[in-house]
């Protein structure tokens, strides 16, 4: 890698700790405080608003890019767009809540985009859809999981670091630049938080990943089961929290503490703990995927099976392990 390009790299990690250093100090003005209470997983009031440096950082990266390589301008600006309306939405919803409606509205345009530019890249009809159904949930996804200290943004490393190894040069950027974003912001986030994501931040990183996704499964061969094995700690724990939820009659999109992740805190592991134990699954998820991604298909979509099957074991003997302590 040339040094020019590292040297850019480097500077987007540490424009993204300055951002995050500047965005503390505007919330800290404006008194933009996550308070503590029943549904919260910390004990004291804390800045929120953080994730608009890695979002500003994605931003600044994708102009660069684009006159780098000039005929990836327009998909790099629709891919922008989408981003820009899914951090704007969470950073109107971080000053003034917003109705869910609205937001998800917001969230389905931004996904809508992004499958529109799979469909240009050569991507068929099916491909498309699975990008709107999962962009949308990953949006979500990230912002339902963003509960304690670090675990969001170490997660989109995570994603980043197993897709930045399978995907070909320059396409691998996307991912590591995914990951540098992250990695500004993390050291105010853990393991102490000096400043939480924010809805501008955790929506816009499930979009992120989303990108990084949709890269991946246009630009490889991947069976797009498989593709899912980096975010596979997320997708189990945040998918059947969920969907108990839903089975049992709650109102899903209202805050809560019944995620695993949450739960392991309340039964008295600390931040780092818990967020450290997601960070190892998924080290292994990505061991496996890496391994695994020059197999046949077929294969490539049984290994991805049963990864998620014992994933799912696994969160449920959690669940209900820590639901009696």
């Amino acid at each position: 890698m040339p040094w020019l390009v590292m040297a850019a790299l480097l500077g987007l990690a540490l424009l993204s700790a300055a951002l995050t250093w500047a965005a503390r100090v505007y919330a800290l003005r404006r008194q933009l405080l996550d308070q503590p209470g029943e549904r919260r997983s910390h004990s004291v009031a804390t800045p929120r608003g953080g994730g608009i440096a890695i979002v500003i950082s994605l931003l600044v990266a994708a102009a660069v890019a684009a006159c780098v390589w000039p005929d990836a301008a327009v998909s790099l600006a629709v891919a922008s767009l989408g981003l820009a309306l899914v951090a704007g939405i969470g950073w109107w919803d971080d000053h003034r809540p917003l109705p869910a409606m609205r937001r998800l509205l917001v969230h389905f345009l931004a996904a809508a985009l992004l499958a529109g530019l799979v469909k240009m890249h050569g991507g068929s009809w099916l491909l498309s859809l699975l990008v709107l159904f999962f962009t949308a949930s990953l949006i979500n996804i990230w912002n339902f999981m963003d509960g304690i200290n670090g675990i969001a943004s170490s997660q989109a490393v995570i994603v980043a670091l197993g897709f930045a190894m399978v995907l070909p040069w320059p396409y691998s950027l996307v991912a590591i630049v995914l990951g540098l974003a992250c990695l500004g912001f993390l050291p105010f986030n853990f393991p102490q938080a000096r400043i939480f994501m924010g809805d501008v931040g955790s929506g816009a990183l499930g979009y992120a990943v989303a990108v990084v996704l949709a890269v991946a499964a246009v630009h490889t061969d991947i069976n797009w089961i498989l593709l899912l094995l980096p975010l596979s700690a997320f997708l189990v724990d945040a998918g059947f929290t969920l969907l108990a939820r839903m089975l049992s009659g709650q109102r899903w999109m209202e805050p809560h503490t019944q995620h695993v992740y949450q739960r392991a805190v309340q039964a008295g592991a600390s931040h780092p703990q818990v967020t450290g134990m997601y960070f190892v699954l998924g080290l292994f998820s990505i061991t496996v995927f890496n391994i695994c991604t020059n197999l046949q298909p077929r294969w490539e979509a049984a290994v991805a099976v049963a990864w998620f099957a014992a994933l799912t074991l696994l969160w449920l003997l959690l669940r209900n392990g820590l639901r009696h302590r």
